[in-house]
């Protein structure tokens, strides 16, 4: 699913957030909070539905859907302390919740299909989450729609006259899109804009139309789209052309990209990143400090290398060891249920921050070093969400891993002050290293490979951001790296793409590890 225009802090560095998995547990968060204003807040029951060849069948309880949907349906942010209890607070709140796996005839493997009802009102609709917390919900009432939770939307239910009521929404209300949908059995006029229709506005239609309902979904992601939105460029090699008589370096092209996407102000790019810069050094210092979590399965780790390190019993690593530590304390503090910074997803949060964070540290850079490195990686991230995917349930943990490697790499040549064609070589042969790279989860959790191959996407970063800064040839363009591992994750097999049906997934060890913190959750359940 090509995306034309991704927001740095929408799609590539975010969503600030909670749980094992970006694409099901704060996406499961955002769909929800959609469905809950659908139902105007108030929610009776509830039927999931999982296809038995997606990828949320086997993994929406243990790696965070079910727990992301509750709190969302409870009203609460991917960043609530109370999501780990959402199960039991949603059977609390009174709401009964149905999960089926059953044939549900869609083509995305992340795809949630729901009826909700209260006493008034029933609504079935359909969503998919589409890889580092973005979602679309493609289907209400049996109607195709796209909403992805970049504006306020409202939907008015109509009786009858849509071609009245649609003409005068256009001639007195100021908005982005208006759609008239419907099918047999539904009929509402979808309104996207920067705001809702005020009070008065509303009433007024009421009167003055045939209307059943009016229905407001708030926004989920920080950036807003609007109504024709340009940018720079959206290619690397459209980069490089806009940047040929400017010299910029990435990181400056990323706040131009940003500040038009987003119609925000060189400054508000600059503290927004700095804000992010503090949540992921919170993340470290919380990881190191130590972590517990019953529902894991790896323990607190970070501490002993940081002893070793520190008496200098380790092999002499220099910054990457450094990088290492870093990078399985963000790991550790995901795992934890700890505030973490998807980058690009909760599965791969460790490998641009541990290694970004990690080599300032050892070279004494400032914050604001840090964060110009992290846009420029967002900006490597920006081509990667238009062209590739994020998720690993489409193309595999090339998506994940392997891009934050390829950001991580551009991130870490700006921060060693190279140039913005050493940072691209880089990002290029990083993402070339990693092409095929399966997602394999062992007893369906989100950590083991994934810290193995969170320090091996940061190591790939700094191997490759020294070679390009001694000006190696990367050969193939970073446009066509990124084409190319889009048409890799495509020909790899479902059962390597994050369903837990190959790989270390279905080793004996996996298996029964998976059975072990089964019976342990359920005994405390």
């Amino acid at each position: 699913m090509e995306n034309s225009s991704p927001s740095i802090f929408n799609d590539v560095i975010g969503p600030v957030m909670r749980g094992p998995s970006s694409s099901h547990c704060a996406a499961a968060v955002r769909i929800g909070r959609m469905v809950r204003d659908l139902m105007d807040g108030e929610i009776a029951e509830v039927l999931i539905e999982f296809d038995p060849d997606g990828s949320l069948a086997t993994t929406h309880e243990s790696q965070g859907s079910d727990m992301g949907l509750f709190g969302g349906f409870l009203g609460w942010e991917p960043t609530d302390e109370r999501l780990v209890s959402s199960p039991k607070m949603i059977q609390e709140a009174g709401i009964h919740v149905e999960i089926r796996i059953t044939p549900i005839n869609e083509d995305h493997p992340n795809t949630y299909k729901m009826r909700v009802a209260n006493s008034r009102e029933a609504h079935r609709l359909t969503a998919i989450s589409t890889g580092g917390g973005i979602v679309e919900i493609i289907e209400i009432d049996g109607v195709r729609v796209s909403v992805a939770g970049d504006y306020y939307e409202t939907l008015i239910y109509f009786g009858s006259d849509g071609d009245r009521l649609l003409n005068h929404l256009k001639e007195t209300i100021q908005a982005d899109e208006f759609h008239i949908l419907e099918n047999e059995n539904t009929r509402f006029v979808e309104i996207k804009s920067q705001g809702f229709l005020d009070q008065k506005t509303s009433v007024e239609l009421c009167a003055k139309f045939d209307i059943q309902s009016i229905k407001q979904i708030h926004p989920v992601l920080p950036i807003l789209s609007r109504r024709e939105i340009k940018v720079p460029f959206i290619t690397c090699a459209e980069m490089m052309a806009y940047n040929r008589d400017k010299n910029l370096d990435l990181w400056e092209l990323a706040v131009h990209y940003e500040r038009d996407r987003g119609a925000i102000t060189e400054e508000q790019v600059m503290d927004k990143m700095a804000g992010i810069i503090d949540i992921m050094q919170n993340a470290i210092h919380s990881g190191l400090a130590g972590t517990e979590y019953a529902d894991r399965i790896l323990g607190y780790q970070s501490g002993n290398f940081q002893t070793q390190m520190e008496n200098h019993r380790l092999i002499d690593g220099g910054v990457l060891n450094q990088i290492i530590l870093y990078t399985t304390a963000l790991m550790e503090s995901k795992s934890a249920m700890g505030l973490i910074v998807a980058a690009p997803t909760a599965g791969a949060c460790g490998g641009l921050p541990g290694a970004c964070i990690g080599a300032a540290s050892a070279m004494g850079c400032l914050k604001e070093d840090m964060a110009k490195a992290m846009l420029a990686g967002g900006m490597v991230g920006v081509y990667i969400a238009a062209h590739a995917t994020f998720a690993a349930e489409v193309g595999g943990c090339q998506a994940e891993c392997g891009a934050g490697s390829g950001m991580a790499a551009a991130a870490l040549v700006t921060l060693a002050g190279g140039s913005t064609q050493q940072a691209i070589n880089a990002a290029s042969m990083a993402l070339q290293n990693i092409l095929g790279m399966i997602c394999d989860p062992v007893a369906n959790r989100v950590e083991v490979p994934c810290l193995g191959k969170n320090v091996m996407a940061a190591s790939n970063a700094l191997a490759c951001a020294n070679m390009a800064l001694a000006d190696y040839d990367p050969v193939i363009p970073l446009d066509e790296v990124i084409q190319t591992m889009d048409a890799v994750g495509k020909m790899l097999p479902s059962a390597l793409r994050c369903t837990a049906y190959g790989g270390l997934s279905i080793t004996p060890t996996s298996k029964e590890i998976e059975k072990r913190l089964h019976k342990r959750m359920r005994e405390e359940k």
